[in-house]
């Protein structure tokens, strides 16, 4: 097993229902092991020629690179943004027991 079969992914979400949601539906299909939600993000962007802000709420999901495009074709298909943020980093440490865990409960 190598550090590079497994990413995090971040996503942000417009609240706590929506990130609920979100992580609910990728841990029933086994695109994640793990996914953090930190509430209360403030989020500040360009969009559509304006500089704007929100409170947000970040899913940090935890799982394996090859799951990446399927997350995004579900998170896409169930979020309420235009444009999700979906951004994947890849793992390069990291606990060995805890990567083979991450490997054993995604699909």
């Amino acid at each position: 097993m190598t550090n590079s079969e497994y990413m995090v992914v971040l996503i942000t979400a417009k609240d706590g229902e929506e990130a609920g949601f979100i992580s609910k539906v990728l841990l029933e299909q086994k695109k994640a092991a793990c996914i953090n939600i930190i509430e209360g993000i403030n989020s500040i962007y360009r969009w559509n020629g304006n500089i704007e802000s929100a409170s947000e709420n970040l899913l940090i999901v935890k799982t394996r690179t090859a799951l990446l495009d399927e997350i995004i074709r579900i998170v896409k298909e169930i979020h309420s943004y235009d444009v999700p943020e979906i951004i994947a980093l890849p793992i390069t440490g990291g606990s060995f027991d805890y990567l083979a865990w991450v490997g054993k409960e995604t699909l």
